[in-house]
């Protein structure tokens, strides 16, 4: 399977089941059941800032930025469907977005060394060329533009308990590897009526491609919350798992 053909299939994905989605991982949210922006502060005052989101999905992390007070936004995202409703988001709560429909592996024709930050939450990891993508959010950056994102954790796809955890039984109480931490290789997931294409990359990965596109990262990540009122339910087992090993981990950098 190549790179066409695995953005194709996710891009259908995302047209036919963008609804089902709208409104969930998006700022102050970083992840499920991870501190929120509300705790980690990555970004700070946005006042008057030029703000560049990869992956904007139903708009609501530009909104969240919106109401901050920046001074620009922008929005890319594979899918019309989810620029569609973002658009619709923004409008009705009295604001708007530069909407750009295109791949974030593409030469986006947005302007270089123009924005004070790039984000992405949960988007990053569906790109299928990291470095390329890495190498073209820091030429859309400023000198010292922070770039943060977020996404699953390597850990979560590879550990899982000893038994299906739709079910409400463990046996043993054991967790066992699934999959290697080690391998990158793509698979197929099936969600919904449909399925997704996804590379589990070591986090070691994610690291050395912000180091080779000229970043310099400030901090990562890996907390989990399980005392928030979303993870109250101690028997969950999403929940337990998140009080075991980390379900997703952020990134802030900074180019250099």
């Amino acid at each position: 399977m190549d790179n066409e053909e695995i953005i194709e299939i996710n891009k259908a994905y995302w047209d036919q089941h963008a609804d089902l989605w709208f409104g969930t991982t998006a700022l102050p949210k970083y992840g499920v059941r991870f501190p929120t922006e509300d705790d980690l502060h990555l970004f700070g005052d946005v006042s008057g800032k030029k703000m560049l989101e990869i992956c904007c999905g139903s708009g609501h992390s530009l909104l969240y930025n919106a109401a901050k007070g920046t001074g620009e936004l922008w929005g890319v995202d594979l899918s019309q469907k989810q620029l569609d409703n973002a658009s619709k988001l923004l409008g009705e709560n009295g604001y708007s977005a530069k909407l750009i429909c295109a791949k974030m592996e593409d030469d986006l024709d947005v302007p270089k060394h123009y924005f004070d930050y790039v984000y992405s939450i949960y988007g990053i990891g569906w790109t299928t060329d990291l470095q390329g993508t890495l190498d073209k959010i820091a030429s859309y950056l400023k000198k010292d533009g922070i770039f943060i994102f977020s996404w699953h954790h390597t850990l979560h796809y590879c550990i899982a308990w000893s038994c299906d955890e739709r079910s409400d039984v463990i046996e043993n109480d054991k967790f066992v590897m699934t999959r290697s931490y080690f391998d990158e290789s793509y698979f197929k997931m099936p969600v919904h009526d449909s399925e997704i294409v996804l590379c589990n990359r070591k986090i070691s990965t994610y690291i050395n491609a912000l180091a080779k596109a000229g970043f310099v990262i400030e901090q990562l990540v890996e907390e989990s919350d399980t005392d928030s009122e979303e993870a109250a339910d101690k028997t969950d087992l999403k929940t337990r798992k998140a009080e075991m090993l980390p379900i997703s981990f952020c990134i802030k950098a900074r180019k250099l």
